[in-house]
């Protein structure tokens, strides 16, 4: 093993050997997103020089989640409870080597364009071994996308010291029914994985009903609503 893979394979047995890890899923119509893409990524990216993905998104529906259901953001020490009062958010990032998880800090006061250039800042540096051991280090919750490579279903490992995190996967279109009709929509599956120890099932379900209602409803996200 290469040092990096060593130090992932640690960080993973410590992870399976030490969190009571419990999985729970959802879907979401992404139509509603992809609509706001559709409409606004050309005048995004003249605007802030970068494209309008779907992260972004994500991140921020997190942020606003783990607002809402702070114990997800929180972590274990010994018998202790430690309620972080930001969002510091991971991002897996895959790179030849292994694979990597930078932190985005304070994604509260991140906008869509702050989060996108972050994350490309992120890759860019990880392509080029130029992260920093500082990038890798805290992070209250974690966000990983196997959808990039055409995952459809997974169960997300914790990334300890952190509680929870949300695992994305492929947008596929599917038959779905709205108001009595069945019609085709473009629907991710998505997973939180989280520590129960101190998230409960009930908790980890409202913050993914959360993460799945600012999304289906985007507008809420730029109303803080």
């Amino acid at each position: 093993m290469t040092r990096l893979r060593a130090r992932i394979a640690e960080r993973m047995m410590q992870s399976k050997n030490s969190i009571a890890m419990l999985t729970s899923f959802n879907e979401i119509n992404m139509k509603p997103v992809m609509d706001i893409r559709k409409k606004y990524a050309e005048t995004f990216e003249k605007v802030h020089g970068i494209k309008l993905g779907f992260m972004s998104f994500f991140v921020k529906a997190c942020t606003e989640a783990l607002k809402l259901h702070p114990i997800v953001n929180a972590s274990v020490d010994g018998n202790d409870v430690i309620y972080h009062a930001y969002q510091d958010i991971g991002v897996a990032v895959a790179t030849e080597k292994g694979l990597v998880v930078p932190i985005l800090r304070n994604t509260d006061t991140m906008s869509l364009a702050d989060v996108e250039k972050g994350i490309g800042g992120f890759a860019r540096q990880a392509r080029e071994g130029g992260l920093q051991l500082e990038d890798l280090q805290g992070g209250t919750f974690t966000i990983t996308n196997g959808g990039t490579f055409g995952s459809l279903f997974s169960t997300p490992i914790v990334n300890p010291p952190q509680s929870a995190i949300l695992g994305m996967h492929a947008i596929k279109e599917r038959a779905v029914v709205e108001d009595g009709q069945v019609v085709a929509r473009p629907m991710m599956y998505v997973a939180i994985s989280y520590d129960h120890r101190i998230i409960d099932g009930k908790d980890a379900v409202l913050f993914l009903v959360a993460v799945k209602n600012f999304l289906e409803d985007p507008v809420r996200l730029m109303l803080h609503l």
